[in-house]
């Protein structure tokens, strides 16, 4: 009976989309590796071949993938299994996950609070015991957000540093595959599992990818960042006693911890989504009814292009193509975009600048635990809030991590961020495995 109703409730998650633990099985007896045993939940953002791949949009309706994304590739080969893809944000819009055809995901910690956004079925499905390991993707806080709303360990590689070939586009400078799991050794395996250079993708990184052995017996960090000026309004005030709790253990094991700036940080929110929203704009233009998909069948064709993409996308889908649209119209271009890539090049010259003098950087990975399905879905800029602490790693490039810390006074998970230098993962996961040893949440 026990069984029946943990059955019936994960049911009632709506966490994968669809499932193929057949074809996982005999996948996984062709091969071996660092994965050998493991069950991968993969993003319904992310290629498998022969098999449908629709964003949870209507829009796709009907597709099959061609061909496999290297990411998965790569998992496949070390002998990850393949049970099924998850539900998420349509094209990965979203911090909440309920912005999709299949309805929201909703949260194993409690089923009236969201998962967080956009890779929200890949985190419940490693929180919820159905998968081993997920990967995700992060445009700007979807892998690490909902690592921290459902109380799993989330990673955002270096942009580059994992092949984005198969990942559906929704904004190309800023879109990174990541890992998710519930400890950091299985993260760290998969992590270095879908890392490295591949020739499929022009922003592929041809850097060395560390060892499990680096990632994980790495020595401690020796400084350690926290830029105080961002955390003065609108943090929960139980995620700012967990950041002091990870402040006590750093200053007990001998690192030093210096307060730092990041001065163009608070113009964050507006670059991303000026310059994502633009490149979103541009790459779903290829969703138009005529090639594959959804189609209207209804009118003439210029009736065929508008109908399909009226009914084929969701409401926050159409929002950011028409914000990304107006962006990128003549007499605006210079006013929007442009200033906003100059901003975007501040702030990463503000994380360059911080990485000389120290190791790792603390932030809160979201400014609260999960709120409840429903409550923010019709006001899109108190949405768009929630990633003010992912957004500014995004815009840089840097990798960062959301670990688990405990609980809120709900019982609800909190997330806390650890932001490393460019391509030095391996400092962030040792630091991580130290953290987690030591049991402090």
């Amino acid at each position: 009976m026990e069984q029946e109703k943990l059955a019936e409730r994960l049911t009632n998650l709506n966490i994968f989309v669809r499932t193929r633990r057949e074809k996982a099985e005999r996948e996984a007896a062709t091969n071996s590796g660092l994965l050998t045993g493991n069950t991968i939940a993969v993003k319904d953002n992310i290629a498998i071949k022969d098999e449908p791949l629709t964003c949870a949009s209507r829009i796709l309706t009907g597709y099959t993938s061609p061909f496999t994304a290297t990411a998965v590739e790569r998992i496949i080969a070390a002998g990850g299994a393949i049970i099924g893809q998850t539900n998420q944000d349509e094209f990965a819009m979203g911090s909440s996950s309920e912005n999709s055809i299949y309805g929201p995901v909703r949260n194993p910690h409690d089923p009236d609070r969201v998962t967080g956004g956009s890779s929200g079925g890949s985190a419940a499905a490693v929180a919820a015991g159905l998968a081993d390991m997920s990967i995700g993707s992060d445009t700007g806080g979807s892998v690490r957000q909902p690592a921290a709303f459902c109380g799993v360990y989330g990673l955002k590689p270096t942009y580059g540093r994992v092949s984005r070939y198969g990942l559906v586009a929704f904004a190309s400078s800023f879109d990174q595959i990541g890992p998710l799991a519930k400890s950091v050794d299985d993260l760290t395996r998969l992590f270095v599992t879908i890392a490295g250079h591949d020739d499929k993708d022009s922003t592929s990184a041809d850097k060395p990818v560390p060892t499990v052995e680096e990632c994980l017996q790495g020595p401690l960090p020796k400084r350690i960042g926290i830029p105080r000026s961002l955390l003065k309004e609108g943090v929960a005030k139980d995620i700012l006693v967990q950041m002091e709790v990870l402040e006590k253990f750093c200053r007990k094991s001998g690192m030093d911890i210096v307060e730092i700036s990041l001065p163009h940080a608070p113009y964050a929110i507006a670059t991303y989504y000026i310059l994502a929203t633009a490149e979103a704009s541009s790459n779903l233009a290829r969703f138009d009814g005529i090639r594959y998909g959804y189609r209207h069948p209804d009118g003439n064709i210029s009736d065929l292009y508008e109908l399909s993409r009226a009914n084929g996308f969701g409401p926050e889908v159409k929002r950011r193509i028409m914000l990304g649209t107006y962006i990128l119209s003549a007499g605006y271009y210079d006013a929007y975009y442009t200033k906003a890539q100059k901003v975007r090049t501040l702030i990463k010259q503000d994380f360059i600048n911080v990485f000389e003098d120290v190791d790792l950087v603390f932030l809160p990975t979201a400014p609260t635990t999960a709120f409840k399905v429903g409550s923010l879905i019709n006001n899109p800029l108190e949405m768009y809030l929630a990633d003010i602490f992912t957004v500014p790693i995004s815009l840089a490039g840097v990798p960062a991590i959301s670990i688990p810390a405990g609980t809120d006074r709900d019982g609800l998970p909190i997330g806390l961020q650890i932001v490393g230098d460019y391509f030095r993962e391996e400092t962030i996961l040792s630091f991580c495995r130290k953290v987690e040893q030591a049991n402090l949440f």
